[in-house]
């Protein structure tokens, strides 16, 4: 059975989620409150920290909280597990092709 890093698995688990891939454009402009993001994306505040808890779980925000404001930033995870391993699929994916295309362009025309 192949095996990938839990931080790979944390971080397209992250990913599948269409509000939490819009809070790190979001994020992606600057910090931003909770209060500011649930209001965005028209969460609750439980709700939105759930999210926000899925994202640092896998490294991609981090927060602070000074007083009552909780502040959401980037985190230090940049992707390049993930990025390297959509790559490798890629490239997987075109050689599969690339021979399927082979094998059409062999047998084109034996049929007639």
């Amino acid at each position: 059975m192949v095996q990938y890093s839990h931080m790979l698995d944390l971080g397209f688990a992250a990913l599948s989620d269409p509000t939490r891939r819009g809070i790190l454009q979001r994020l992606g402009r600057g910090a931003a409150s909770i209060s500011d993001l649930a209001a965005k994306f028209e969460l609750t505040l439980t709700g939105l920290k759930k999210h926000v808890q899925v994202l640092e779980e896998a490294g991609l925000v981090t927060t602070e909280k000074v007083g009552r404001v909780r502040t959401c930033r980037l985190g230090p995870r940049r992707l390049e597990e993930e990025v390297a391993w959509i790559s490798k699929y890629q490239q997987m994916v075109e050689e599969r092709f690339d021979r399927l295309e082979e094998l059409l362009e062999r047998t084109e025309g034996e049929d007639t």
